[in-house]
């Protein structure tokens, strides 16, 4: 055993040396803080839930530590993760972040902003939603809209349950009526900006439309035919 400790010991001589020299060199050199922009990534959000509120993509870190280990530090070296697997629905808030960094130990988090984020989990839900036709503008004058047909007359609307619970209807891009002078059928898309919900497929209505045109004027030969159709019906 002695023998073995004893070979090579001018090496092993070097390397020690050569450790505490750098050691003193890592702690003795002069500290700076830089600051990064770190990713926030949400892992596992359990299969039927989903995230119902705003969290931050990035989170601003300061870090102070010797100058060599942070000029070897970049932004796509170091995040933060956040596991949701086990969370139920509900507001749940995940503090000291900076716990969560993977950063060597000679270094240090000064500041986190921010320094924690809460984070909302909903079930997914759908819903059918009747759609509503929107028109704008006017038939010329004499000219009336007898009906609107459209098809289909509703569609389903998926995501976060509380924001589901105050969708009554959706609407339709506007249908122009204006100096329109004759019936016609148009694809008209459905206008729909959810939060957290979203179509679950994307709808276009038929829409067609029936005008009634105004009663031709009379001519003078019509007129006198009336007239005299009225005068036998008198003597009769």
């Amino acid at each position: 055993m002695i023998h073995r400790l004893s070979e090579n010991w001018i090496l092993k001589i070097i390397s020690l040396v050569f450790a505490v020299v750098l050691w003193f060199f890592v702690m003795g050199e002069q500290k700076q803080e830089v600051g990064f922009s770190v990713p926030l990534r949400l892992v596992n959000i359990p299969d039927g839930l989903m995230l119902a509120n705003e969290v931050p993509n990035l989170i601003d870190v300061r870090i102070s530590g010797p100058r060599t280990l942070l000029m070897n530090l970049s932004p796509q070296d170091i995040g933060i993760s956040v596991d949701l697997g086990d969370l139920k629905p509900g507001l749940t808030s995940f503090k000291r972040l900076d716990e969560r960094l993977n950063i060597p130990s000679a270094l240090r988090v000064t500041r986190l902003s921010p320094s924690f984020v809460d984070v909302k989990l909903e079930r997914i839900r759908e819903k059918t939603i009747p759609i509503r036709i929107v028109t704008e503008g006017d038939l010329p004058e004499g000219y009336s809209l007898v009906k609107i047909e459209y098809a289909p007359k509703s569609l389903i609307i998926t995501g976060a349950e509380s924001e589901l619970k105050h969708i009554n209807e959706v609407s339709t891009e506007a249908v122009s009526l204006e100096n329109v002078r004759e019936s016609f059928t148009e694809m008209v898309p459905v206008v729909y900006r959810g939060i957290y919900t979203n179509l679950k497929d994307p709808v276009a209505v038929e829409v067609q439309a029936v005008i009634k045109a105004p009663p031709e004027p009379e001519t003078e030969t019509q007129a006198g035919e009336t007239k005299n159709d009225e005068e036998k019906a008198v003597r009769n």
